[in-house]
């Protein structure tokens, strides 16, 4: 099972809302944070933008290819857009799988093919001006 959104809205309580497999052992959640510093400036946030529609659908196309490959019950993401503040989660991704072994190598997969392939792009950021 594949579920991905983007949203301009805060995501760091994120919760899936997607049954649990019996059969999995292993659940991993991933959260990316913006870090306070871009480019060694100190920022406020960073701002991202995407290619509506061609980014969902590219990242359930490597989500689907990652359970193919490593054999997972699940991934779901969700990716935000918009002025994101430091601190606050850019992307979370849950993996769950039988084994842990194929849901780091799957969590790993994935997020190196979402920074190749897929359309979301940080576009600048807020400096804190000092």
């Amino acid at each position: 099972m594949v579920s991905v959104a983007i949203t301009e809205d805060r995501i760091d309580d994120w919760i899936f809302d997607v049954p649990r497999n019996p059969d999995a052992g292993a659940e991993l959640l991933f959260t990316g944070l913006v870090r306070d510093s871009e480019k060694g400036e100190h920022i406020r946030a960073l701002v991202y933008e995407h290619y509506a529609g061609m980014a969902e659908k590219e990242l359930e196309r490597i989500g689907r290819e990652v359970i193919g490959r490593f054999g997972i019950h699940g991934l779901h993401c969700i990716h935000r857009v918009g002025s994101i503040p430091v601190g606050e989660a850019a992307i979370v991704v849950l993996v769950r799988s039988k084994h842990r072994d194929a849901a780091f190598k799957a969590m790993s997969r994935f997020m190196d093919e979402l920074k190749k392939t897929v359309p979301v792009w940080k576009i600048g950021f807020e400096s804190t001006g000092g």
